[in-house]
C-alpha cells in the first residue's frame, strides 16, 4: 500500500493512501514505489522536505536562483576571487534559498512560499552580502567593528542557526549553541575547562567577521569542491547512472547465493560513494532492492538493514567518500590521493563483511540466488550503458594525476554530458583532454619548438567542447530534427541538472558553515586541547579505554548530521584528543603521518556509523520503513552486519598497515586477506552459521577467531586460522553424516 504525507494535524506521521481518500487504482509499481520513497524521505531526511510543489513565476524565479548560483559556482572554479567574498556570496545564496524552499515546519504547506520566509530571506541576504559591500572596510578595521556590524553579524548567526534547523536538524544546532555559550559564560566554569571569558562582540566577531568562524575552512571547502562534486553527482543522476550501478550489480550478483542483497550492497557501494547521504542512498537504492530482497525471502527487518549498512558504508568509500575526502585532505594537510589510498582497504573490509554476513544469511534459511531470467547479460549492461562510468574514471584519473579536485569535477561534468550524448564515441573528445593534459610531460620538446607551455584546463576543455558539439550530430543523425535529437539529451536536463546540484548543496553548506562556528568556539577558547586532556585523564592513557571513548563521542555527535559535518564536528573535537594521546605512547615530539591519519579515519568511521546506529539510526530508520518492518530491530541488525566497521577502526589505529602507510606490499596484502578471513569467521558467529548451524561454542570460537585474524600479527593470524579451520572441519563432518543417515 503506498504511503503518503499529510499535510496537517500530525505531521510526524505517514499515512497511507487509503486514510486520504486517495486509490491507487491505475498506478504502477514504480508510481508507488515513488510515493513510498517521497514520503519516507520526507520524513528521515530534512533535505527532502523542502516545497515541491510550487507552480508558476513563484516557481521560475526560484529556478533563476538556484540556475544562476551554480553557474556563480562554476564561474569561480575557473575564475577565483577573494576567499571571503566567495564565501558570503557562496552562503547568501544557501540561506535565500533555504528560506523560499524550506517551510519553518514540515506541516505547512508545499504550494506556497509563507511571507515571513520571504522576509526572512531578505534580512538573511543582507547581513550576509554586508560582508562584500564592506569588504574593504572590514579588512581595515582589523576587529574594531562598530553597532552596525554586530547587528549584521548577530543577525546572520541567528538567521544561519534557524535556516540549520529547517535542512539539517535540531543535533548540530544544539551542539553549536552548546559551544557559543562555552566561549561566552566560560570564565563561570572552575577548573581547567575555564577560560578567561569572551564578551558577545567579540564572539560575532571573531566568528563572522574572520576566516575562523562561519567562513572558515569548512564552508570554504563547500563553495569550492563540494558543491563542484554535488553538481557532479546531478549531471551524473540525469544520465541514469544508477540504473546502470543496478543492473551492473544484478548482472554480478544477481544468481549468486542471496543474490538481490549482494546487489543491493554492490549498488549502494557505487551510488553511495557519490549521493553523500546516507538516508537519501538507502530510499533510492531501497524503493528498489529491498522489495526484491523480502520477495526472496528475508526478513523486511534484514532487507532494511543490509540497505541501510550499505548505504551508509558509501560515505565510506573512495574516491570521493561523500565529499569528505576533500575535507580530511584539507584538515590534515596531506594530499588527496594518500587519503583515498588510506581509506581502500578499510572500505573494502567494511563491504566485505556486509556481503559475508548476507552470504551467511542466505545460507541459513536456504535461499538461492535469482532467476536466470531476472539477470541482465554482464555484457548488454556494458555495451548499452558502459560509457556512463566514463566521467567517474576520467575525474579519478584527473585527481589522481594531482588535477586541482575543482577542474576534476568540471572535467567530470562535462564527460559526463559527453558520455549521455554520444556514448562511447565520448571517448575522442576525453582522449583530446587527456592528451591536453599531459602534452608537457609527453612531448615537451616538441611544444618547447612551439613556444607553448602547459596547457591550461580552460584551454583544453573548450577543445573537447566544441569537438562533442561536432560529434552529437554526427552520431545522432538518426534519431531525428529537433536540437535535442541532434545533441542526443534534452538540453532541459542541464537546466535540471543546475537546479539540483544547488538545492542538493544546501543542507552541506548549511552544516559546514555551522561547523565553523565549532572550529571558531575551539580556536577561541582552546577547548579542543582541554577535551583531548580531559578524555586521556579519564582514559589514564589507557590507548584502548580512549579509543573507546572517542568511539562513543564520536557517534553521539554524528547523529543526525550530514556527512561533511559530520566528519568536521568529530575531527576537530575528537582526533586531537587521540593524536594527542598516540604521540606520548610512542614518546614521539609530534604526530606521524600514520598517526594522523588513522585518527582522522577513526572518527570519520564511528561519525559515519551513527546512521545505523540505535537509539537514532537514521539510515537503518528509512530502511525500515520502505521494508515495512521493525525500526529498532533493523538498527541491530544493520550494526551486526555492519561490525567491520567497530572493529577494524581499532586495528587501524593500533597498526596502521591497512592504510598502506610505511608498509611492504607484502605486509599489506598479508594484512588485507588474514582481516578478510577474520570477517568471514566474525560474520559467521554473529549470524550462526557458515558451513551448518553453529552451536552457542561455535559461534564464541569463532568470534573470537575472526578477532584473531583481524588484529594484525603472525601468532594471532595462526591461531584464528587454526579456530576457523577447525569449526569449517566439524561442521563439514556434521553435515555430511547427517546426509548419509538421510
Amino acid at each position: 500500500m503506498a504511503l503518503f504525507k499529510k499535510k496537517k494535524k500530525e505531521p510526524n506521521k505517514i499515512y497511507t493512501l487509503d486514510e486520504l481518500n486517495i486509490g491507487t487504482e491505475g498506478m504502477s509499481e514504480e508510481e508507488i514505489a515513488r510515493l513510498e520513497a517521497e514520503a519516507v524521505l520526507e520524513k528521515y531526511d530534512k533535505e527532502s522536505a523542502y516545497r515541491n510543489k510550487i507552480k508558476g513565476p513563484v516557481a521560475f524565479v526560484l529556478g533563476l536562483i538556484m540556475i544562476a548560483f551554480s553557474l556563480f559556482q562554476i564561474y569561480t572554479s575557473i575564475w577565483t576571487i577573494p576567499p571571503q567574498i566567495l564565501r558570503s556570496i557562496h552562503l547568501a545564496f544557501v540561506l535565500i534559498l533555504v528560506y523560499l524552499l524550506y517551510p519553518a515546519h514540515k506541516g505547512l504547506r508545499k504550494d506556497k512560499i509563507a511571507w515571513y520566509d520571504v522576509v526572512l530571506g531578505l534580512l538573511a541576504l543582507a547581513a550576509v552580502l554586508y560582508i562584500p559591500f564592506n569588504y574593504e572596510y572590514i579588512v581595515k578595521s582589523v576587529g574594531n567593528f562598530g553597532t552596525m556590524e554586530i547587528i549584521a553579524g548577530l543577525l546572520g548567526m541567528v538567521l544561519l542557526m534557524e535556516a540549520c534547523r529547517r535542512v539539517v536538524g535540531l543535533p548540530i544546532l544544539i551542539i553549536v549553541l552548546v559551544f557559543l555559550a562555552y566561549a561566552v559564560f566560560g570564565k563561570y566554569i572552575p577548573g581547567s575547562f575555564g577560560h578567561r571569558g569572551y564578551s558577545v562582540k567579540q564572539v560575532v566577531t571573531h566568528m563572522y567577521f574572520t576566516l575562523n568562524g562561519v567562513f572558515g575552512t569548512p564552508l570554504g571547502v563547500s563553495s569550492t569542491y563540494i558543491f563542484l562534486f554535488i553538481l557532479f553527482g546531478s549531471f551524473l543522476e540525469k544520465t541514469g547512472v544508477g540504473k546502470l550501478f543496478i543492473d551492473l550489480a544484478n548482472a554480478l550478483a544477481g544468481k549468486r547465493i542471496g543474490g538481490p542483497a549482494k546487489v543491493a550492497v554492490i549498488a549502494s557501494a557505487l551510488e553511495g560513494t557519490v549521493s553523500g547521504s546516507s538516508v537519501a542512498n538507502t530510499v533510492g537504492s531501497g524503493s528498489f532492492t529491498i522489495p526484491t530482497m523480502k520477495k526472496l525471502g528475508y526478513s523486511p527487518e534484514f532487507a532494511g538493514a543490509v540497505e541501510a549498512a550499505a548505504s551508509t558504508g558509501g560515505q565510506l568509500m573512495p574516491p570521493i567518500m561523500g565529499a569528505a575526502a576533500f575535507l580530511m585532505a584539507d584538515s590534515t594537510g596531506f594530499p588527496y590521493s594518500q587519503v583515498v589510498k588510506a581509506a581502500v582497504i578499510p572500505a573494502i573490509l567494511y563491504f566485505s563483511g556486509i556481503l559475508i554476513s548476507v552470504h551467511h544469511e542466505a545460507r541459513k534459511i536456504g535461499l538461492k540466488g535469482m532467476r536466470e531470467d531476472e539477470i541482465p547479460k554482464l555484457g548488454k549492461v556494458m555495451a548499452e550503458g558502459g560509457h556512463l562510468l566514463l566521467p567517474l574514471a576520467f575525474m579519478i584519473y584527473m585527481l589522481s594525476s594531482k588535477t586541482t579536485p575543482s577542474y576534476a569535477a568540471l572535467g567530470a561534468i562535462l564527460t559526463s554530458l559527453m558520455a549521455y550524448s554520444i556514448r562511447w564515441f565520448s571517448l575522442i573528445p576525453m582522449a583530446l583532454m587527456l592528451a591536453s593534459m599531459n602534452a608537457h610531460h609527453w612531448f615537451p620538446g616538441l611544444l618547447a619548438q612551439f613556444g607553448v607551455g602547459e596547457i591550461k584546463f580552460t584551454q583544453y576543455a573548450v577543445w573537447a567542447l566544441v569537438l562533442w558539439l561536432v560529434l552529437a550530430p554526427i552520431v545522432n543523425w538518426k534519431r531525428g530534427p529537433q536540437l535535442k535529437d541532434k545533441l542526443g539529451f534534452d538540453p532541459m536536463d542541464i537546466v535540471d541538472a543546475l537546479k539540483g546540484g544547488a538545492r542538493s548543496v544546501l543542507s552541506v553548506a548549511v552544516a559546514c558553515a555551522m561547523a565553523g562556528m565549532i572550529v571558531g568556539t575551539v580556536t577561541l577558547t582552546g577547548i579542543g586541547l582541554k577535551f583531548a586532556t580531559g578524555l586521556a585523564s579519564i582514559a589514564g592513557n589507557n590507548i584502548f579505554l580512549l579509543m573507546f571513548f572517542t568511539m562513543l563521542s564520536s557517534i553521539v555527535l554524528g547523529m543526525g548530521v550530514p556527512t561533511t559535518a559530520n566528519y568536521l564536528i568529530t575531527s576537530t573535537i575528537c582526533a586531537s584528543a587521540l593524536i594527542n594521546v598516540l604521540v606520548a605512547m610512542n614518546g614521539l615530539s609530534e604526530p606521524t603521518v600514520a598517526i594522523i591519519m588513522s585518527a582522522h579515519l577513526f572518527v570519520f568511521y564511528f561519525g559515519i556509523i551513527a546512521d545505523i546506529t540505535p537509539p537514532v539510526a537514521l539510515a537503518a530508520m528509512a530502511g525500515s520503513a520502505i521494508a515495512k518492518g521493525d525500526p529498532f530491530k533493523t538498527g541491530v541488525i544493520a550494526t551486526r552486519i555492519a561490525i567491520g566497521a567497530f572493529i577494524v577502526p581499532y586495528i587501524f589505529v593500533l597498526n596502521p598497515v591497512m592504510l598502506m602507510i610505511d608498509a611492504t606490499v607484502w605486509d599489506i596484502l598479508l594484512s588485507a586477506l588474514t582481516a578478510l578471513l577474520g570477517m568471514y569467521a566474525l560474520s559467521g558467529g554473529l549470524t550462526g552459521f557458515v558451513e551448518d548451524h553453529c552451536t552457542w561454542y561455535e559461534r564464541l570460537i569463532l568470534i573470537a577467531g575472526g578477532l584473531a585474524m583481524i588484529v594484525p600479527g603472525l601468532l594471532t593470524d595462526v591461531v584464528g586460522f587454526v579456530l576457523l579451520a577447525a569449526i569449517i572441519l566439524v561442521q563439514k563432518a556434521r553435515v555430511k553424516k547427517r546426509a548419509l543417515e538421510g
